[in-house]
């Protein structure tokens, strides 16, 4: 853990918001109930031609900002609005500041406005002596607190009822009780006079539509209506990447929105502004549009980050992430949260300011599945991760540590020691206890023993019958030094199919781990190095029982070296993927060929199954499994959340244990609740985190791998 105060406050921080039951359980009961709404509401809906239509939109405009901000500037001005073009936040605090002080005016009311939050309009405001009233309930709430939103749509969501109502007793000077219908009456009351006395109104925008120059918003409360239509001045503060080029490519973003936001099939409010109207008295309002681009220029410039163009603020990476679940919004600091705030803050502000944040983030790629632009939120802050890296460089330990698990001689001697030095610790193949600093390792969970023989070791005892095809075995770090019983039975499981396995002696770690921490040119030379030790081999398959390394394998290793310049080596790795299967796939291919066939499948014993991140949503993988647990005799009893993480995330559980040992011991209940008679994982590091909790807790229930479950089952 680092000794950098800043790092410090946000362990601090940590440690309160998970220590708040008020916070934990609200946030937990909305996550949950927010999954089986939204899918309700998405069902018979195209979500990837949606995410694709949204897609296509905002990056036209992210490749054509500056052309389609000046259609939207000359089309608004042609129908009487004012339109600016801020390129920094002192741009648009002045450019409304001076507006407002030119005017005469001293009340300002607000409607909900992300943008005005990001260039703290506000206190800038303030500080020339104009007041700025929000009049969104959770925006309002939020103020009267003197805090800042925990979410990009619910602004309030931390906060319980009984706080809502100590808040509004201190404004109105009345004790109220927290009954809501009697707070939204008081909110009412006090926000009507406000309406009515102000000045000038700000609001933000959903969308900007160029070839009209109209600012449509979407809203559940009847207040941006007000703010927009009974002030004399209308001051809208838009940033740039709410343009869309028509109405056309409006029109999927107002169709994900709602859904993808508050699992709403259409908002109470959609209200469309194309020019300034008359006020009651017969003169013509003033509109004005301030078009913020505070470094949106640059991102949609960045070939990696333009991508972030595609958000459309709807927060639903939050509502799924299972980090944000545990500590909310504020722990990440700045005005934008979770996943998608870690990259907006390194945008906005300055990649320094998301050292700490970015490091929440577990890599489960929750948000990556449910985000209706479809945007790679944990691919994006792998690369701030690597930019950070690159700039400022790995601490050395860690650093060391990654060198050391890609040596494996070196790797192999230190285990070794490792393994006589755990004599005195370990009891029924895990460690239990630590002493002094190391203690909390073992606080939530027991830790699974090093092998006395590493898989290679192991390996070269096992007599296989000859084949005529043949797979190359993709051990792993886990596997090859605390499960090599594992691999044995992936190799007894394949000779059965007829399969020869061959274990190529020259790989070693498949750089998950360099690449998680943003190193990487070690993750590419991690692939470079495991490319040649497997493409030695003439076989027909690559099998690996670990769904990390079926990702660097599948998926990650031609990416990696294809931006480390690498091309070359990159389209041996694509060749390398296409025949590349975690077990579960190729044993599902094979009884699927005959080639594999169950003893009998009457019943065995009952089975849930967890879902590991990368199995599932890097690699597609979750039917398999389950399909041959249950072709062998096992009975699947699904657990709820099966496929959100455990929290084991490698290196994770080190540097964020509070909230690793929290995802467990919330997965370890969900385990419980079936009443299964064991848990199948397919990913070793899913193994270690949840065999051991479960070890931790005396649970009659005990983890293990696919290829445990199987290893007898076939003729």
């Amino acid at each position: 853990m680092s000794n950098d105060p800043k790092t410090q406050d946000i362990y601090a921080a940590i440690d309160k918001a998970v220590n708040n039951p008020n916070l934990t359980g609200a946030l937990g009961r909305f996550s949950e109930a927010y999954v089986v709404s939204r899918a309700k509401v998405y069902e018979g809906v195209d979500f990837e031609g949606l995410r694709k239509a949204i897609g296509t939109a905002r990056q036209y405009v992210a490749d054509h900002l500056e052309e389609v901000a000046e259609t939207f500037k000359k089309n608004a001005e042609a129908r009487g609005a004012k339109v600016f073009i801020a390129r920094s936040a002192k741009e648009a605090k002045d450019y409304i500041t001076n507006l407002a002080l030119e005017k005469g005016v001293k009340s300002i009311v607000k409607s909900k406005s992300m943008a005005s939050e990001e260039i703290h309009l506000n206190e800038h405001l303030a500080k020339h002596g104009i007041t700025a009233e929000e009049t969104d309930l959770g925006e309002w709430i939020i103020q009267l607190a003197g805090q800042k939103p925990s979410h990009m749509v619910m602004p309030a969501i931390h906060l319980t009822k009984e706080e809502v109502s100590d808040i509004f007793s201190k404004e109105v000077h009345e004790r109220l009780t927290s009954d809501i219908p009697r707070l939204v009456k008081v909110a009412r009351k006090e926000l009507r006079e406000k309406f009515f006395r102000a000045e000038m109104g700000i609001s933000g925008a959903n969308i900007a539509i160029a070839e009209t120059g109209s600012i449509l918003l979407v809203t559940n409360e009847g207040n941006a209506r007000l703010v927009t239509t009974l002030p004399k001045i209308h001051v809208v503060l838009v940033g740039m990447e709410k343009l869309v080029q028509s109405y056309m490519d409006a029109a999927p973003i107002l169709h994900a929105l709602p859904r993808s936001a508050t699992s709403q099939l259409l908002t109470s409010y959609v209200s469309l502004i194309t020019g300034p109207t008359k006020t009651e008295d017969g003169t013509m309002k003033e509109l004005h549009i301030v078009l913020m681009d505070n470094k949106r220029s640059e991102m949609a410039r960045d070939p990696k980050f333009k991508q972030a163009f595609n958000c459309i603020r709807c927060a639903s990476c939050l509502n799924v992430c299972p980090v944000y679940r545990l500590v909310g919004g504020h722990v990440f600091g700045y005005v934008y949260t979770g996943g998608i705030g870690t990259i907006l803050t390194a945008w906005f502000n300055e990649l320094k300011t998301s050292q700490d944040i970015q490091g929440l983030c577990i890599q489960c790629g929750k948000c990556k599945e449910i985000c209706p632009g479809g945007i790679d939120i944990p691919g994006l802050i792998l690369e701030i991760r690597h930019r950070l890296t690159a700039n400022q460089g790995l601490p050395f330990i860690q650093k060391a540590a990654l060198k050391v698990i890609n040596n494996r001689p070196v790797f192999h001697a230190m285990l070794r020691a490792a393994y006589l030095g755990q004599k005195m610790f370990e009891k029924e193949g895990y460690i239990r206890h630590l002493p002094m600093f190391l203690s909390p390792l073992a606080e939530y969970r027991s830790l699974p023993t090093i092998a006395k023989e590493s898989f290679r070791e192991v390996f070269k005892k096992i007599k296989q019958p000859k084949g005529r095809v043949k797979a190359a075995f993709f051990a792993g770090c886990a596997t090859e030094f605390v499960f090599p019983k594992v691999g044995e039975a992936i190799v007894k499981i394949l000779n059965k199919a007829g399969i020869e396995v061959i274990f190529p002696e020259g790989q070693t770690c498949c750089g998950i781990p360099h690449w998680g921490s943003g190193a990487f040119d070690m993750a590419a030379m991690s692939a470079e190095q495991n490319l040649k030790a497997l493409l030695d081999n003439d076989v027909q398959y690559i099998v690996t029982g670990c769904a990390s390394c079926a990702t660097a394998l599948k998926k990650e290793w031609a990416h990696i070296l294809k931006d480390q310049g690498k091309s070359s080596l990159a389209a041996d790795a694509e060749k390398l993927a296409a025949k590349t299967y975690i077990f579960s796939e190729l044993v599902k291919k094979m009884i699927d060929e005959k080639r594999l066939t169950p003893k009998d499948t009457k019943k065995i014993m009952s089975f849930t199954y967890h879902d590991s991140c990368h199995a599932k949503r890097h690699c597609g993988v979750y039917k398999e499994p389950r399909e041959v647990l249950q072709s062998v005799g096992y009975e699947l009893k699904e657990m709820f959340e099966c496929d959100t993480c455990c929290g084991m995330g490698g290196s994770y559980t080190v540097k964020q244990p509070t909230l690793s040992m929290r995802m467990l011991q919330r997965k370890l209940k969900n385990i419980e609740d079936t009443g299964a008679d064991v848990v199948g994982v397919e990913c070793p590091g899913c193994l270690i985190q949840i065999g051991g909790g479960l070890d931790k807790a005396k649970s009659k229930i005990k983890a293990k791998h696919i290829a445990e479950l199987l290893v007898d089952k076939f003729e």
